[in-house]
């Protein structure tokens, strides 16, 4: 079924590739996911909602895999944004902890695979346990030239602008440059993605189709793709089918 011209999929068993067999000609440089749904995964079992936290954390770890199978350059995933503060603060506190946890077992894997770490979003009001854990996954990988695992936490693509804005109004009044050499290359080069290419396809899961403040600029040509299937059960044939849907679409960039 299509919403919106969009694949939009009621079972996450609806998929009909053949995944052993499976060959994409066409991968997406830089996919962007909307890891959605662990609450209400955890709810449906009956189980708290750090639960569901939990086990999205454990599915990351099996969609990198699939990422660096098929040799993606850069994966992006929506970890924690900026409104995600007013949740509870036992569940605010339990995703904080999340990074250092997911990366205490999984770091030597990353290494091993060629991945490098990478961060988005507004580091400094994070706990020092979120930050270290990250700053030290950032410095083991940094050599690592396979798969960029891009982790947005503490991120808004609003407040990203508006940092960049204040940036170059700041740049503009010592002359660094004129303000007529302001344009859209300038403008993605104070954003914090200005080391990455714009994400090519975005995923969100959950049946939720919204961007939620999550790299609205780089987004403008990005192809999307939902589904109702809650972040913990996208498994890894659900993620291969998307990049199998991927291969189909025609992008055009505004022109023919």
């Amino acid at each position: 079924m299509l919403i919106n011209g969009f694949p939009f999929f009621k079972k996450k068993n609806q998929s009909t590739i053949n995944h052993s067999e499976l060959h994409l000609g066409v991968i997406p440089k830089h996919v962007a996911i909307i890891m959605d749904g662990n609450g209400r995964w955890a709810k449906k079992r009956g189980l708290p909602r750090i639960a569901g936290h939990k086990e999205g954390m454990d599915n990351v770890k099996r969609i990198v895999r699939v990422a660096t199978k098929h040799k993606l350059e850069v994966l992006t995933l929506y970890a924690f944004s900026t409104e995600n503060w007013k949740r509870p603060k036992k569940e605010v506190d339990f995703l904080m902890g999340l990074p250092s946890e997911f990366l205490s077992t999984y770091l030597p894997e990353l290494i091993e695979n060629n991945v490098r770490i990478q961060t988005i979003g507004d580091f400094e009001p994070l706990p020092s346990l979120t930050k270290q854990a990250m700053t030290n996954a950032i410095h083991k990988t940094k050599d690592n030239d396979g798969l960029i695992l891009n982790i947005a936490l503490n991120y808004g693509s609003r407040f990203e602008m508006l940092e960049a804005v204040k940036k170059i109004v700041e740049d503009v009044k010592v002359d660094q440059y004129p303000i007529e050499n302001i344009n859209e290359e300038l403008f993605s080069n104070y954003l914090y993605t200005k080391h990455i290419s714009d994400p090519d396809f975005l995923i969100r899961t959950s049946g939720e189709q919204r961007l939620s403040n999550f790299l609205l600029w780089q987004c403008a040509y990005s192809e999307f793709w939902f589904t109702d299937v809650l972040w913990p059960d996208f498994d890894e044939k659900l993620f291969e089918q998307a990049l199998s849907d991927y291969e189909k679409r025609k992008r055009r960039f505004g022109g023919l």
